[in-house]
């Protein structure tokens, strides 16, 4: 247990300057009305925050890519070209989850305050990078390359667990996430 008179860790450090980051406040501006068009009016952006649910519903699409992704890895890691096959599968399997997710993040992230959307920005830009690493390594992986396709999932492991470290901060330190208000009341 930390007290408050203790310097906060590196990453702490690091993420409370990204949120201070105002040199994100333009790209955020100019992406804000697209998203807000594509993902976050009406009833879709209801149904893409969850509010059937009770719930947001990113945090339970997250866990199908990086779970997918980490099985991946550890096939790649502990099977040595063993489990090429299943590898290449659950890379495919967490690309195409990655689609509804990303439109699950984006509608999150049109509800959030200024602050959050900078981390949130940066957390998009990370997974985009490891969608993009895992595509590459994809296709490798089909062309037979098999060795150049472990490596790319590798790079977009690495990229995807630092989005999933500001993900992480956004739904557990801001509090980001749609959820009923019934859950309001009960809080002790």
């Amino acid at each position: 247990m930390t007290t408050t008179s203790e310097r906060p860790p590196a990453l702490v450090r690091w993420t409370l300057r990204l949120e201070g980051a105002s040199v994100l406040d333009r790209p955020v501006a100019a992406l804000e009305p697209h998203v807000q068009t594509l993902f976050a009016s009406g009833v879709k952006g209801r149904v893409l925050r969850g509010d059937w649910l009770g719930h947001a519903l990113h945090p339970l699409l997250t866990d199908l890519v990086v779970g997918s992704w980490t099985s991946a890895s550890l096939l790649d890691v502990l099977g040595r070209g063993r489990w090429a096959a299943p590898a290449q599968a659950l890379v495919g399997t967490g690309l195409a989850a990655a689609v509804p997710t990303a439109w699950t993040g984006w509608a999150e992230w049109s509800e959030a305050s200024s602050r959050e959307k900078r981390v949130g920005l940066v957390h998009a830009v990370s997974n985009g990078l490891a969608i993009g690493a895992y595509a590459a390594s994809w296709r490798a992986r089909r062309q037979g390359r098999q060795g150049t396709g472990v490596k790319l999932s590798l790079l977009g492991f690495a990229m995807s667990g630092a989005g999933a470290y500001l993900g992480g901060h956004l739904a557990e330190a801001r509090k980001v996430g749609s959820h009923h208000p019934a859950f309001d009341a009960t809080r002790v």
